[in-house]
């Protein structure tokens, strides 16, 4: 598979070409449509998927969630039907680069899939969902939930699964080897990006969000560039390469980017083929990691520590009907409980109080933005109102050392790992967390859960226009801190 990069400053015409160019090589199987690559603005990706369908190459679209709401993205997924084009790249997406474009992301990754899943079973269309995966992270909870975030997405119903830029085979490997192991027998792409010196260095500073080149190959690729073709017979063979390291590794194939050359494509594929017997060797030459980062088969057991606010969180969740209790039965204390907040909620003046006291009492402990669809219980006592993006199944591909892509501060889902692995609960962390209502921001989670009104584990709410956010965006995160000011002192929306 090639990726097409659909960029705004590339004319729909030269893409057109190059997917002409490449629908007359055999062994590529599919051209990869971007959409909102690196955070910028591009083409729209279903256009430009049918015109290069019909040059003879089939699309593989990339649906983000960085423009579109769920009722957006269903609109989409039903023109594609009608359209044939059922090859779905589903990813949450970067965050938009500069500051005039407002981000969506009313949805994530994981529960994309799950929508996408829903629509192939309740309406007989035949998607094909390949989903991302980055083994190239360096820093230990950030690399676990890599691979317990696609476990999820394999659940919620992926096909195929499609690594992130990365040069560093024995990670390819370390992939490769966790899925064989519990058994998840999903395709593979390994990404094959032919890497010139001006992006080595871009991401060498982790931009775009999730690539990331390290120290020893910029500097191989630095030297290389200073030969007579500028290095580009060194990055042609450091491809073919990790082709042939992919095949011999058990890979179901390579997704090509940084070239829409066919003839450049043709040399890897070929040379490729000729490396393949030897593809251990090659190996050696594709052992771009970091020599100090996390790797599965070198990682010492770590002992967490539990900290005081969790235990004291699970405590009262296992004594009293609280909204973040693990397995909330039916006791004659959550129907007291239901009883109560349904006579709140119907006297406005105590609800309006109650909804005060919620936000002042969670916006200082847990960063609360009033979602109306708590679920710190299934997140470790952390707020998902923390994250940018609002990821509430595992952290996005974006981030670089641990550290999130948006805002300058470690990524949520790092903490949201060591509670679970103090508290031996890694495995809860699998449970899919659905989309929230977005209807309910600004309202009371503790009257929404009594009452039954939220989306939440063990109790989600159909994905349609009735849970869709009337201003999309407007639940987000900003990506500079502010000062809390109590929800009475702030002017009207």
């Amino acid at each position: 598979m090639v990726e097409l990069v659909a960029s705004g400053l590339k004319r729909e015409a030269q893409v057109f070409e190059v997917a002409s160019n490449l629908a007359t090589i055999p062994e590529i199987v599919a051209g990869s449509v971007t959409s909102y690559a690196g955070g910028k603005f591009g083409q729209d990706p279903v256009r430009v998927g049918t015109a290069v369908r019909a040059r003879g190459l089939t699309p593989n679209i990339h649906l983000t969630c960085v423009n579109q709401d769920r009722v957006s993205i269903q609109k989409t997924l039903r023109l594609m039907r009608a359209l044939g084009m059922l090859n779905v790249f589903a990813i949450t997406g970067d965050w938009p680069a500069g500051s005039n474009t407002t981000p969506v992301f009313d949805l994530e990754s994981v529960q994309l899939v799950d929508l996408i899943a829903t629509l192939r079973a309740e309406e007989q269309i035949p998607f094909h969902v390949s989903v991302a995966i980055s083994p190239f992270k360096y820093t230990r909870e950030d690399a676990l939930y890599q691979y317990l975030k696609l476990e999820k997405k394999i659940a919620a119903g992926a096909n195929m699964a499609i690594t992130q830029v990365g040069w560093d085979s024995r990670k390819f490997a370390e992939l490769k080897r966790y899925l064989d192991e519990r058994g998840l027998d999903i395709p593979l792409m390994g990404n094959v990006y032919v890497l010139a010196q001006r992006a080595a260095e871009r991401m060498a500073t982790g931009s775009p969000p999730g690539c990331w080149a390290p120290p020893k190959l910029v500097s191989d690729i630095q030297k290389e560039s200073t030969a007579p073709d500028k290095g580009k017979g060194a990055r042609l063979e450091r491809a073919a390469n990790t082709v042939a390291v992919l095949k011999g590794l058990g890979y179901a194939g390579a997704y090509i980017g940084g070239t829409h050359q066919a003839d450049d494509i043709r040399w890897i594929i070929n040379r490729a083929r000729e490396l393949e017997p030897q593809w251990e060797e090659c190996a050696a030459q594709v052992q771009y990691g970091d020599p100090d980062g996390f790797y599965l088969d070198s990682a010492p057991a770590r002992k967490a520590t539990r900290t005081f606010l969790p235990v004291v969180l699970d405590a009262a969740g296992k004594t009293m009907p609280m909204p973040w209790s693990k397995n909330p039965a039916d006791t004659a204390g959550r129907r007291a409980m239901r009883s109560l907040f349904s006579w709140i909620d119907g006297t406005p003046p105590l609800r309006n109080a109650f909804e005060r006291l919620e936000y002042w009492g969670k916006r200082a402990v847990f960063g609360c933005e009033e979602c109306g669809n708590c679920v710190l219980g299934s997140m470790e006592y952390v707020c998902p109102q923390t994250c940018p993006k609002q990821m509430r199944n595992g952290p996005c591909g974006g981030t670089l050392h641990g550290r999130c892509e948006v805002v300058e501060q470690e990524c949520i889902w790092v903490g949201v790992y060591q509670r679970a692995e103090a508290a031996a609960r890694v495995p809860e962390l699998k449970r899919f967390i659905p989309a929230p209502d977005r209807h309910l921001v600004g309202t009371s989670s503790w009257i929404n859960f009594f009452l039954d009104r939220d989306s939440r584990p063990g109790h989600p709410k159909p994905l349609d226009a009735s849970t869709a956010p009337e201003d999309p965006g407007r639940h987000l995160r900003k990506p500079e801190r502010k000062p809390f000011v109590p929800k009475t002192e702030r002017a009207p929306a």
